[in-house]
Protein backbone atom coordinates (compact mmCIF):
# COMPACT_ATOMS: atom_id res chain seq x y z
CA UNK A 1 0.00 0.00 0.00
CA UNK A 2 1.70 3.61 -1.09
CA UNK A 3 2.96 5.99 1.90
CA UNK A 4 1.29 9.31 2.58
CA UNK A 5 4.49 11.33 2.10
CA UNK A 6 2.75 13.86 4.86
CA UNK A 7 2.39 11.47 7.30
CA UNK A 8 5.46 8.58 6.68
CA UNK A 9 8.38 8.36 8.31
CA UNK A 10 11.47 8.67 6.85
CA UNK A 11 13.18 4.91 6.64
CA UNK A 12 15.22 3.43 9.69
CA UNK A 13 18.36 3.10 7.71
CA UNK A 14 17.75 6.68 7.20
CA UNK A 15 17.55 7.85 10.51
CA UNK A 16 20.37 5.29 11.78
CA UNK A 17 24.14 5.42 11.16
CA UNK A 18 23.83 2.30 8.04
CA UNK A 19 25.60 3.57 5.11
CA UNK A 20 27.60 6.48 6.15
CA UNK A 21 31.23 6.62 5.31
CA UNK A 22 33.63 6.90 8.71
CA UNK A 23 34.69 10.63 7.38
CA UNK A 24 31.18 11.95 7.68
CA UNK A 25 30.71 10.01 11.24
CA UNK A 26 34.09 11.40 12.52
CA UNK A 27 33.05 14.98 10.61
CA UNK A 28 29.40 14.90 12.62
CA UNK A 29 30.96 13.42 15.77
CA UNK A 30 33.37 16.84 15.82
CA UNK A 31 30.43 19.26 14.55
CA UNK A 32 28.54 18.22 18.00
CA UNK A 33 31.53 18.12 20.41
CA UNK A 34 32.22 21.65 19.22
CA UNK A 35 28.45 22.95 19.59
CA UNK A 36 28.96 21.53 23.12
CA UNK A 37 32.11 22.84 23.80
CA UNK A 38 30.53 25.69 22.94
CA UNK A 39 27.73 25.70 24.90
CA UNK A 40 29.48 24.85 28.36
CA UNK A 41 32.03 28.14 26.88
CA UNK A 42 29.01 30.18 26.93
CA UNK A 43 28.16 28.86 30.26
CA UNK A 44 31.29 30.03 31.67
CA UNK A 45 31.22 33.30 30.28
CA UNK A 46 27.64 34.43 30.71
CA UNK A 47 27.00 36.72 33.51
CA UNK A 48 23.84 35.22 33.88
CA UNK A 49 26.25 31.93 35.46
CA UNK A 50 27.54 33.06 38.81
CA UNK A 51 27.87 30.99 41.98
CA UNK A 52 25.03 28.33 41.84
CA UNK A 53 23.75 29.20 38.72
CA UNK A 54 26.85 28.17 36.85
CA UNK A 55 26.57 24.16 37.82
CA UNK A 56 22.80 24.37 37.23
CA UNK A 57 24.16 25.75 33.49
CA UNK A 58 26.04 22.48 33.11
CA UNK A 59 23.59 20.22 34.20
CA UNK A 60 20.81 22.42 31.88
CA UNK A 61 23.19 21.57 29.07
CA UNK A 62 23.90 18.08 29.89
CA UNK A 63 20.50 17.12 30.09
CA UNK A 64 19.86 18.85 26.94
CA UNK A 65 22.20 16.51 25.29
CA UNK A 66 20.87 13.38 26.91
CA UNK A 67 17.59 14.52 25.48
CA UNK A 68 18.92 14.84 22.26
CA UNK A 69 20.34 11.25 22.54
CA UNK A 70 16.60 10.38 23.23
CA UNK A 71 15.09 12.34 20.62
CA UNK A 72 17.36 10.24 17.75
CA UNK A 73 16.33 6.95 19.72
CA UNK A 74 13.03 7.26 19.30
CA UNK A 75 12.73 8.77 15.81
CA UNK A 76 14.54 5.78 14.66
CA UNK A 77 11.64 3.99 16.24
CA UNK A 78 9.53 5.53 15.11
CA UNK A 79 7.84 6.19 17.80
CA UNK A 80 5.80 10.16 17.11
CA UNK A 81 4.28 11.15 20.50
CA UNK A 82 7.53 10.07 22.49
CA UNK A 83 9.72 11.96 19.82
CA UNK A 84 6.96 14.85 19.83
CA UNK A 85 7.71 14.77 23.77
CA UNK A 86 11.40 14.74 23.71
CA UNK A 87 11.32 18.15 21.22
CA UNK A 88 8.67 20.15 23.37
CA UNK A 89 11.26 19.15 26.55
CA UNK A 90 14.10 20.56 24.17
CA UNK A 91 12.24 23.66 23.47
CA UNK A 92 11.31 24.48 26.84
CA UNK A 93 14.85 23.98 27.86
CA UNK A 94 15.47 26.69 25.30
CA UNK A 95 13.28 28.69 26.66
CA UNK A 96 14.50 28.17 30.14
CA UNK A 97 18.13 29.12 28.87
CA UNK A 98 16.71 31.92 27.45
CA UNK A 99 14.88 33.37 30.18
CA UNK A 100 17.97 33.05 32.42
CA UNK A 101 20.02 34.92 30.29
CA UNK A 102 21.89 32.36 28.52
CA UNK A 103 21.33 33.51 25.03
CA UNK A 104 23.65 31.24 23.29
CA UNK A 105 22.40 27.95 24.31
CA UNK A 106 19.14 29.00 23.78
CA UNK A 107 20.00 29.77 19.71
CA UNK A 108 21.89 26.57 19.40
CA UNK A 109 19.08 24.76 20.84
CA UNK A 110 16.26 26.34 19.07
CA UNK A 111 18.66 25.58 15.51
CA UNK A 112 19.14 22.15 16.15
CA UNK A 113 15.84 21.74 16.87
CA UNK A 114 14.76 23.27 13.86
CA UNK A 115 17.37 21.30 11.74
CA UNK A 116 16.52 17.51 13.66
CA UNK A 117 13.08 17.83 13.80
CA UNK A 118 13.05 18.43 9.59
CA UNK A 119 15.22 15.95 9.25
CA UNK A 120 13.53 12.93 11.37
CA UNK A 121 9.87 13.23 11.92
CA UNK A 122 7.02 12.93 9.71
CA UNK A 123 6.86 15.87 7.72
CA UNK A 124 3.10 16.29 9.49
CA UNK A 125 4.94 16.65 12.67
CA UNK A 126 8.20 18.27 11.18
CA UNK A 127 6.60 21.56 10.05
CA UNK A 128 5.12 22.79 12.76
CA UNK A 129 7.75 21.74 15.03
CA UNK A 130 10.47 23.55 12.94
CA UNK A 131 8.52 26.46 12.47
CA UNK A 132 7.77 26.46 16.22
CA UNK A 133 11.98 26.67 16.70
CA UNK A 134 12.93 28.44 13.86
CA UNK A 135 9.85 31.80 15.23
CA UNK A 136 11.36 31.77 18.42
CA UNK A 137 14.70 31.59 17.11
CA UNK A 138 13.74 35.01 15.22
CA UNK A 139 12.08 36.28 17.72
CA UNK A 140 15.06 36.96 20.08
CA UNK A 141 17.34 37.57 16.99
CA UNK A 142 19.00 40.58 16.92
CA UNK A 143 20.40 41.26 13.01
CA UNK A 144 18.21 42.78 11.01
CA UNK A 145 14.81 41.25 9.87
CA UNK A 146 16.15 40.29 5.96
CA UNK A 147 19.17 38.38 7.94
CA UNK A 148 17.09 36.71 10.13
CA UNK A 149 14.77 35.54 7.65
CA UNK A 150 17.28 34.37 5.18
CA UNK A 151 19.30 32.63 8.55
CA UNK A 152 15.46 30.85 9.54
CA UNK A 153 14.98 29.73 6.01
CA UNK A 154 18.76 28.92 5.75
CA UNK A 155 17.89 26.72 8.13
CA UNK A 156 14.85 25.22 7.40
CA UNK A 157 16.07 24.05 4.25
CA UNK A 158 19.33 22.37 5.70
CA UNK A 159 16.84 20.52 7.82
CA UNK A 160 14.78 19.11 4.72
CA UNK A 161 18.31 18.57 2.44
CA UNK A 162 19.46 16.24 5.07
CA UNK A 163 16.33 14.91 5.67
CA UNK A 164 16.26 13.89 1.25
CA UNK A 165 20.22 13.14 1.48
CA UNK A 166 19.78 10.83 4.77
CA UNK A 167 16.46 9.21 2.61
CA UNK A 168 18.67 8.44 -0.18
CA UNK A 169 21.10 7.11 1.83
CA UNK A 170 18.32 4.61 3.46
CA UNK A 171 17.09 3.94 0.28
CA UNK A 172 20.65 2.49 -1.01
CA UNK A 173 21.01 1.02 2.37
CA UNK A 174 17.78 -1.09 1.94
CA UNK A 175 18.53 -1.85 -1.61
CA UNK A 176 21.49 -3.33 -1.35
CA UNK A 177 20.43 -4.88 1.32
CA UNK A 178 17.83 -6.48 -0.98
CA UNK A 179 20.03 -7.02 -3.45
CA UNK A 180 21.82 -9.20 -1.24
CA UNK A 181 19.25 -11.24 -0.36
CA UNK A 182 18.25 -11.77 -3.40
CA UNK A 183 21.88 -13.25 -4.21
CA UNK A 184 21.72 -15.22 -1.27
CA UNK A 185 18.38 -16.76 -2.94
CA UNK A 186 19.43 -17.26 -6.02
CA UNK A 187 22.99 -18.62 -5.40
CA UNK A 188 20.48 -21.12 -2.97
CA UNK A 189 17.97 -21.87 -5.68
CA UNK A 190 20.70 -22.37 -8.03
CA UNK A 191 22.34 -24.68 -5.37
CA UNK A 192 18.69 -26.58 -4.97
CA UNK A 193 18.66 -27.22 -8.83
CA UNK A 194 22.17 -28.43 -9.19
CA UNK A 195 21.71 -31.01 -6.33
CA UNK A 196 18.60 -32.01 -7.69
CA UNK A 197 20.09 -32.33 -11.18
CA UNK A 198 22.64 -34.42 -10.09
CA UNK A 199 20.16 -36.73 -7.96
CA UNK A 200 18.48 -37.14 -11.30
CA UNK A 201 21.77 -38.14 -13.02
CA UNK A 202 22.50 -40.09 -10.32
CA UNK A 203 18.98 -41.84 -10.52
CA UNK A 204 18.71 -42.32 -14.58
CA UNK A 205 22.59 -43.87 -14.45
CA UNK A 206 21.01 -46.40 -11.76
CA UNK A 207 17.49 -46.81 -12.78
CA UNK A 208 19.10 -48.22 -16.41
CA UNK A 209 21.94 -50.08 -14.71
CA UNK A 210 19.87 -51.99 -12.40
CA UNK A 211 17.13 -52.38 -15.19
CA UNK A 212 19.68 -54.01 -17.73
CA UNK A 213 21.19 -56.27 -14.53
CA UNK A 214 17.02 -57.12 -14.32
CA UNK A 215 17.45 -58.18 -18.05
CA UNK A 216 19.83 -60.75 -17.31
CA UNK A 217 18.79 -62.14 -14.09
CA UNK A 218 15.44 -62.81 -15.63
CA UNK A 219 16.79 -64.48 -18.53
CA UNK A 220 19.00 -66.39 -15.95
CA UNK A 221 15.65 -67.40 -14.01
CA UNK A 222 14.28 -68.73 -17.30
CA UNK A 223 16.85 -70.84 -17.61
CA UNK A 224 17.13 -72.33 -14.04
CA UNK A 225 13.57 -72.24 -14.10
CA UNK A 226 13.32 -74.52 -17.52
CA UNK A 227 16.18 -76.09 -17.77
CA UNK A 228 16.47 -80.13 -16.65
CA UNK A 229 19.93 -80.21 -16.91
CA UNK A 230 21.72 -77.15 -15.81
CA UNK A 231 25.05 -78.71 -16.28
CA UNK A 232 24.71 -78.32 -19.80
CA UNK A 233 23.02 -74.66 -18.96
CA UNK A 234 25.89 -73.68 -17.11
CA UNK A 235 27.94 -71.50 -19.69
CA UNK A 236 24.24 -69.55 -20.36
CA UNK A 237 23.64 -69.08 -16.89
CA UNK A 238 27.14 -68.31 -15.77
CA UNK A 239 26.85 -65.88 -19.16
CA UNK A 240 23.62 -63.73 -17.58
CA UNK A 241 25.62 -63.58 -13.91
CA UNK A 242 29.07 -61.99 -15.38
CA UNK A 243 26.77 -59.57 -17.72
CA UNK A 244 25.11 -58.51 -14.60
CA UNK A 245 27.93 -58.16 -13.11
CA UNK A 246 29.29 -55.97 -15.96
CA UNK A 247 26.22 -53.91 -15.66
CA UNK A 248 26.77 -52.79 -12.33
CA UNK A 249 30.41 -52.04 -12.96
CA UNK A 250 29.22 -50.00 -15.91
CA UNK A 251 26.79 -48.16 -13.35
CA UNK A 252 29.18 -47.24 -11.31
CA UNK A 253 31.21 -45.80 -14.44
CA UNK A 254 27.94 -44.31 -15.07
CA UNK A 255 27.50 -42.46 -12.09
CA UNK A 256 31.13 -40.95 -12.37
CA UNK A 257 30.26 -40.12 -16.31
CA UNK A 258 27.35 -37.94 -15.18
CA UNK A 259 29.07 -36.47 -12.56
CA UNK A 260 32.13 -35.24 -14.67
CA UNK A 261 29.67 -34.68 -17.76
CA UNK A 262 27.80 -31.81 -15.13
CA UNK A 263 31.34 -30.54 -14.34
CA UNK A 264 31.95 -30.50 -18.26
CA UNK A 265 35.00 -33.08 -18.00
CA UNK A 266 32.96 -35.90 -20.50
CA UNK A 267 34.32 -36.42 -24.14
CA UNK A 268 32.05 -35.51 -26.91
CA UNK A 269 28.42 -37.12 -27.30
CA UNK A 270 29.76 -37.98 -30.57
CA UNK A 271 32.47 -40.23 -29.04
CA UNK A 272 30.49 -41.90 -27.02
CA UNK A 273 28.25 -43.03 -28.63
CA UNK A 274 30.52 -44.11 -31.50
CA UNK A 275 31.52 -46.48 -28.35
CA UNK A 276 28.11 -47.37 -27.45
CA UNK A 277 27.16 -48.41 -31.29
CA UNK A 278 30.63 -50.75 -31.37
CA UNK A 279 30.02 -52.43 -27.93
CA UNK A 280 26.52 -53.07 -29.50
CA UNK A 281 27.16 -53.70 -32.60
CA UNK A 282 24.77 -50.92 -34.29
CA UNK A 283 25.58 -48.46 -36.58
CA UNK A 284 26.24 -44.62 -36.27
CA UNK A 285 25.64 -41.52 -38.35
CA UNK A 286 26.61 -38.02 -37.71
CA UNK A 287 25.22 -35.26 -39.50
CA UNK A 288 25.51 -31.55 -39.18
CA UNK A 289 28.28 -29.19 -37.78
CA UNK A 290 30.08 -30.98 -34.80
CA UNK A 291 30.01 -28.42 -31.69
CA UNK A 292 30.19 -28.31 -28.21
CA UNK A 293 27.31 -29.34 -26.23
CA UNK A 294 25.26 -27.99 -23.21
CA UNK A 295 25.98 -30.67 -20.16
CA UNK A 296 22.51 -30.91 -20.07
CA UNK A 297 21.56 -31.82 -23.62
CA UNK A 298 24.57 -34.28 -23.57
CA UNK A 299 23.81 -36.22 -20.95
CA UNK A 300 19.89 -36.44 -22.36
CA UNK A 301 21.75 -37.74 -25.50
CA UNK A 302 23.36 -40.09 -23.69
CA UNK A 303 20.70 -41.44 -21.40
CA UNK A 304 18.03 -41.80 -24.42
CA UNK A 305 20.63 -43.98 -26.26
CA UNK A 306 21.47 -46.59 -23.46
CA UNK A 307 17.88 -46.54 -22.40
CA UNK A 308 16.86 -47.09 -26.28
CA UNK A 309 19.13 -49.92 -26.86
CA UNK A 310 18.56 -51.19 -23.73
CA UNK A 311 15.09 -51.57 -24.49
CA UNK A 312 16.00 -53.59 -27.82
CA UNK A 313 17.57 -56.04 -25.96
CA UNK A 314 14.97 -56.38 -24.02
CA UNK A 315 11.72 -56.49 -26.39
CA UNK A 316 13.71 -57.22 -30.00
CA UNK A 317 17.08 -58.84 -29.54
CA UNK A 318 19.26 -59.79 -32.58
CA UNK A 319 17.59 -56.26 -34.08
CA UNK A 320 20.25 -54.00 -36.27
CA UNK A 321 19.98 -50.50 -34.69
CA UNK A 322 21.36 -47.35 -36.00
CA UNK A 323 21.72 -44.69 -34.17
CA UNK A 324 21.55 -41.00 -36.65
CA UNK A 325 23.32 -37.78 -34.50
CA UNK A 326 21.89 -34.52 -35.69
CA UNK A 327 23.48 -31.49 -35.24
CA UNK A 328 21.05 -28.77 -36.15
CA UNK A 329 20.79 -24.80 -35.47
CA UNK A 330 20.09 -24.32 -32.20
CA UNK A 331 19.02 -27.98 -31.16
CA UNK A 332 20.86 -31.32 -31.37
CA UNK A 333 18.79 -34.76 -32.57
CA UNK A 334 19.11 -38.35 -32.13
CA UNK A 335 16.98 -40.90 -33.87
CA UNK A 336 17.15 -44.46 -32.87
CA UNK A 337 16.06 -47.61 -34.85
CA UNK A 338 15.88 -51.13 -34.95
CA UNK A 339 14.51 -53.54 -37.52
CA UNK A 340 14.01 -57.29 -38.12
CA UNK A 341 14.23 -58.65 -34.22
CA UNK A 342 14.25 -61.61 -33.32
CA UNK A 343 14.22 -61.52 -29.74
CA UNK A 344 10.75 -63.54 -27.91
CA UNK A 345 8.08 -60.59 -26.83
CA UNK A 346 7.19 -61.38 -23.72
CA UNK A 347 9.83 -63.41 -21.50
CA UNK A 348 11.93 -60.61 -20.89
CA UNK A 349 9.43 -57.74 -21.94
CA UNK A 350 8.27 -57.58 -18.00
CA UNK A 351 11.53 -57.14 -16.88
CA UNK A 352 12.40 -53.44 -15.76
CA UNK A 353 9.86 -50.46 -14.40
CA UNK A 354 8.87 -49.95 -17.51
CA UNK A 355 9.19 -46.24 -16.85
CA UNK A 356 12.17 -45.89 -19.23
CA UNK A 357 10.57 -43.79 -22.26
CA UNK A 358 8.37 -41.91 -20.04
CA UNK A 359 11.08 -40.54 -17.53
CA UNK A 360 13.60 -39.47 -20.73
CA UNK A 361 10.24 -37.93 -21.97
CA UNK A 362 10.17 -36.01 -19.08
CA UNK A 363 14.10 -35.29 -19.52
CA UNK A 364 13.65 -34.12 -22.40
CA UNK A 365 10.41 -31.84 -21.76
CA UNK A 366 12.38 -30.30 -18.81
CA UNK A 367 15.05 -28.55 -21.26
CA UNK A 368 12.42 -27.52 -24.04
CA UNK A 369 12.71 -30.38 -26.14
CA UNK A 370 10.80 -33.21 -27.62
CA UNK A 371 10.88 -37.61 -27.58
CA UNK A 372 8.60 -39.31 -30.03
CA UNK A 373 8.31 -43.26 -30.11
CA UNK A 374 7.02 -45.25 -31.56
CA UNK A 375 6.15 -48.20 -34.84
CA UNK A 376 8.58 -47.46 -37.52
CA UNK A 377 8.80 -49.80 -40.88
CA UNK A 378 10.06 -52.78 -39.27
CA UNK A 379 10.67 -52.42 -36.19
CA UNK A 380 10.61 -49.17 -33.20
CA UNK A 381 11.84 -45.68 -33.77
CA UNK A 382 12.83 -43.34 -30.89
CA UNK A 383 13.28 -39.43 -32.13
CA UNK A 384 14.84 -37.10 -29.31
CA UNK A 385 15.00 -32.96 -29.64
CA UNK A 386 16.64 -30.68 -27.28
CA UNK A 387 18.12 -27.59 -27.36
CA UNK A 388 21.57 -27.33 -27.70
Amino acid sequence: MPQNAWTSWPLREALSREGISDARLWIGRAVRVLLLAGMLWSTFSEPAFRGWGLPAGCAGIVLSALLFVHFFRTTRRHSLWPSIGLFVLLEGAAFAFHAAGARTPAIVLWCGCAIAGMERLPLMAALPCSAAALGAYATVANDDWLTTVATTVGLGLAGYVLRLDAEARGNSVRLLAQERAARKAEAETAALAERGRIAREIHDVLAHSLSAQLVHLEAARLLIQRSTDLEADRDQILDRVVACRGMAREGLDGTREALSALRGEMAPVEDYLRQLATSEGAQLEVTGQRRPVAPDADLTVRRVAQEALTNVRKHAAGARVSLLLEYAEGQVGLVIRDRGGRGKPGELAKSGSGYGLLGMRERAELLGGTLESGPDEEGFMVRLRVPA
